[in-house]
């Protein structure tokens, strides 16, 4: 696989929903999921930058539908935008029993990240524009 492949692939993170992240309603507390959105945000965002990146903002979070505990939750993150310091992701999370079924769309968000240096100052992108 070449290098401009690796850079737009998707970054996936998958997430067994335990108790300790739910809610009083036996399903993933918005917080833990908008925290493991932005973990996604991030691993795509720095796979893409080649440096250290860190969030600025995020647009837009939709919930579609609970997750219940014990289900996994697969988030695919993409790079959508890439500018002079900055790369817009976007996150869309899938629920799934753990023995298998078919996915069910939870829930979408986009996250601005921001290319930093090691004082965490904007920087240039290291590779360049590859919006799509």
């Amino acid at each position: 696989m070449d290098a401009d492949a690796t850079a737009d692939a998707a970054s996936v993170l998958i997430e067994m929903v335990f108790p300790e992240l739910a809610n009083h309603y036996g399903t993933l507390f918005g917080g833990h999921a908008l925290n493991l959105m932005g973990k996604a945000a991030f691993i795509a965002a720095s796979r893409r930058a080649g440096c250290d990146v860190v969030m600025a903002a995020t647009d837009k979070v939709v919930f579609h539908r609970p997750v219940p505990v014990g289900h996994l939750l697969e988030l695919t993150a993409r790079v959508i935008r890439t500018g002079r310091s900055s790369l817009t992701v976007a996150v869309r999370g899938q629920s799934r029993p753990p023995q298998g079924g078919p996915p069910r769309h939870a829930l979408d968000g986009r996250f601005e990240m921001v290319a930093v240096d090691r004082d965490g100052r904007p920087q240039p992108l290291l590779l360049g524009d590859k919006s799509p």
